[in-house]
């Protein structure tokens, strides 16, 4: 088996560090690197050798025209009282929706099984332990106006997830440039 993988658009440096420059006012949090901040298109955990080999490849074959994405505020994920995680809203973008769903077609087709959560697009800035609702309210209070200019987004990646004691590291096994040219066909 493979360590956990996934497909994402990196992050740009400098928005990166614009996202890692809003850590911190909520205490317990573990806040991500700079390094780690992407936008996930697809978790797909855990692989076998042949069916991560074919996942590899076979993302070659997703064509999408560049786009624009920017950062349009920040949210948080979980229930009422208990917040899983913080995050960076994107401003809606149809360009986006079509790749994540041409990488899921594609995906199904070498053996994936579907993705049944909904999808929705964000940059995860922390997890939150047992984080008090003040704390959550005022960070999202004082960063609920954070945003971007548009940045491009010229390709996705397959990345793993490599575990260690001070968090995760992604690390990128194979970048896919998006080259569009297919008319807006579908040719996953």
């Amino acid at each position: 088996m493979t360590p956990p993988l996934f497909v994402a658009v990196a992050m740009p440096d400098r928005i990166a560090a614009r996202l890692a420059a809003v850590a911190g006012g909520v205490p317990g949090a573990r806040w991500a690197p700079a390094g780690n901040m992407h936008v996930t298109l697809r978790y797909l955990g855990e692989l076998d050798g042949t069916l991560a080999d074919d996942v590899r490849v076979g993302l070659a074959a997703v064509e999408a025209d560049p786009f624009a994405l920017a950062i349009d505020g920040v949210g948080r994920f979980g229930s009422r009282g208990d917040t899983h995680a913080l995050y960076a809203g994107l401003r809606p973008g149809e360009p986006l929706k079509r790749l994540r769903d041409k990488i899921e077609i594609r995906l199904q087709r070498l053996g994936v099984k579907a993705d049944e959560r909904k999808y929705r697009p964000h940059v995860t800035l922390a997890r939150p332990r047992r984080a008090q609702m003040g704390h959550v309210g005022r960070f999202l209070e004082s960063n609920g106006l954070l945003a971007t200019p548009p940045f491009p987004v010229e390709s996705f990646a397959l990345y793993e997830s490599i575990r260690g004691r001070e968090g995760a590291v992604y690390r990128e096994i194979e970048r896919y440039p998006l080259k569009g040219g297919n008319g807006g066909r579908d040719t996953s």
